[in-house]
């Protein structure tokens, strides 16, 4: 299945899991208070989310595609906790952790406005 447009969330996306491999290197080793297990928690579900746009884009079907961006969605989801608790363990400042938090916003607002969309395409009329 092909999503329209030029592939705003592919970009998106992958510079998200760009900054998120950045942000593991700092937690693990160019941090003094290195910090390993709750940051590799935040490098799996942070670049899955691209990974399962990535792959939406060769769904073999509607259903396949909506399913697979909703996998993404919830990988999104699952990072905010983990950037949520990497900031109140001390591990990144607010302001570190609010950017982060503010592209993620923006990534799950894209990503449910395209299932909204697909699905409304794909509702039989009444």
């Amino acid at each position: 299945m092909k999503m329209d447009g030029d592939n705003i969330i592919l970009d998106k996306t992958f510079a998200f899991a760009v900054r998120i491999v950045n942000l593991y290197k700092y937690l693990t080793i160019k941090s003094d208070n290195k910090e390993y297990v709750l940051s590799k928690q935040l490098l799996r579900s942070g670049t899955s989310i691209g990974a399962n746009t990535e792959e939406a884009i060769g769904a073999a079907s509607t259903a396949d595609f909506v399913n697979k961006l909703s996998i993404a969605y919830k990988e999104a989801r699952e990072t905010k906790y983990w950037i949520r608790l990497l900031h109140k363990t001390e591990y990144l400042s607010e302001f570190e952790a609010n950017s982060i938090l503010t592209d993620l916003d923006d990534i799950c607002n894209i990503l449910a406005k395209i299932q909204i969309t697909t699905r409304g395409k794909t509702t039989p009329e009444k």
